[in-house]
């Protein structure tokens, strides 16, 4: 080729016709030098370095890449509270993301209770209360916990979440005067996400649906004796829209629903004067004043402890039942044999004080819970005895604090 470029332009063109056909000669390969020029020539080493740098990275990344993938983020539609084993391929040390569980009305008495024991077991939780009767204080302790939400909302207006969410727990409390709309449009518009987010729905029916009964104890086939009219009407009737409400959605809507029917229950977090025979008892008495005894004082009721009840809703959420279940205390006290048990608790000196019965007031109250028993394998464990004393020392400090 040099030989070519040095002969004559005129020359050149005649030499190549004659020249005899001759194999091409192999291009010379590129020494070491020539390499180590080609790589400095026009900063080459620095994108063949850079190449090396992404390459390792991504190797060394890889384990973190994959757990912070979109799939890990897709909601868990397992039953709530499944302890089950699976034998399956999942990497050991892998832990799902937690469940997401709202609770309406879970700044108050038992939704607080609800509230501890499902963060307790790793669940996310989202509180909904318009702290009508709830009480800030009641979850305090978890507002640094990042599985804790809260939010202000009354449930009587519509609200908006995000489709993680798996299990509602209705949770409703609330003053005569505005008890029935909110067991009405409370429950149909948190009946309405779940339909629309596709979660378990569970209800906090009452024993008030019964109304007077005429059935003694009475079991959930029993349908009550409900004067519809009535000053307690707003209450017992709030109740019995609310279950035909639930019912009405798993029937034509497909939603999955619980319901329990509770009976009364106490405990610490109570409020100090809702009215509810055991918080007027003890807090009078607290307060040395008389116990205010309505009617004769031979009315029945039973009592179960919170903790009780929150292990019932927790079965009845886990469980394939959707109900009605009674939960509540089969022990049975007169009213004054309960103010019997107060003064014994917080001072025999206590008085009692008659006034007339209210009206419409039921004269016996006694769950039958052999359902609960059978299908959700529960039944209180604290009587009365045992779960006064808590609740006496919640309700001593919160009146010295007052």
């Amino acid at each position: 080729m040099k030989q070519l470029h040095k002969s004559s332009p005129t020359h050149a063109p005649a030499a190549a016709a004659h020249a005899p056909a001759s194999k091409a000669s192999k291009p010379s390969r590129p020494g070491p030098r020539s390499w180590v020029g080609y790589l400095l020539r026009e900063q080459r080493l620095l994108f063949v370095l850079l190449g090396a740098l992404i390459a390792s990275s991504f190797f060394l990344l890889r384990p973190y890449l994959f757990s912070l993938s979109p799939s890990s983020h897709v909601p868990d539609r397992r039953p709530l509270f499944s302890f089950a084993s699976h034998t399956s391929s999942v990497p050991a040390g892998f832990h799902p993301p937690p469940r997401r569980v709202v609770v309406t009305g879970g700044a108050g008495f038992v939704g607080s209770h609800l509230v501890d024991r499902l963060l307790e077991q790793g669940d996310s939780v989202i509180v909904v209360d318009n702290f009508f009767t709830g009480r800030k204080d009641n979850v305090a302790h978890h507002l640094r916990n990042p599985r804790f939400e809260l939010l202000r909302h009354d449930v009587v207006e519509p609200i908006l979440l995000e489709n993680s969410v798996l299990h509602l727990y209705i949770i409703k409390s609330g003053f005569l005067n505005n008890y029935y709309k909110t067991n009405v449009m409370g429950t149909l518009n948190m009946l309405g996400l779940a339909k629309r987010i596709g979660a378990r729905f569970l209800l906090t029916s009452t024993s008030e649906v019964y109304g007077d009964p005429l059935e003694h104890p009475q079991k959930e086939t029993y349908w009550g004796h409900v004067n519809p009219i009535g000053v307690r009407s707003c209450y017992d009737e709030g109740k019995r829209t609310a279950e035909t409400l639930t019912m009405d959605y798993h029937r034509g809507g497909g939603v999955e629903v619980r319901i329990a029917r509770i009976f009364n229950t106490y405990g610490p977090r109570m409020c100090l004067d809702d009215g509810r025979v055991v918080s007027n008892f003890v807090a009078q008495a607290l307060r040395r004043q008389p116990m205010t005894v309505y009617g004769d004082g031979k009315q029945t009721r039973s009592f179960q402890y919170v903790s009780d009840l929150v292990a019932g809703l927790m079965a009845l959420m886990e469980g394939d039942h959707i109900g009605p279940f009674n939960l509540g205390n089969p022990g049975e006290f007169t009213m004054l044999e309960l103010a019997q048990v107060v003064k014994e608790t917080i001072d025999p000196m206590a008085t009692i004080e008659f006034k007339p019965n209210t009206a419409d007031d039921p004269h016996m109250r006694k769950p039958d819970i052999t359902k609960a028993k059978q299908l959700l394998r529960w039944e209180p464990k604290v009587s009365l005895r045992e779960g006064l004393p808590l609740m006496v020392k919640d309700f001593r400090q919160r009146i010295l604090d007052e």
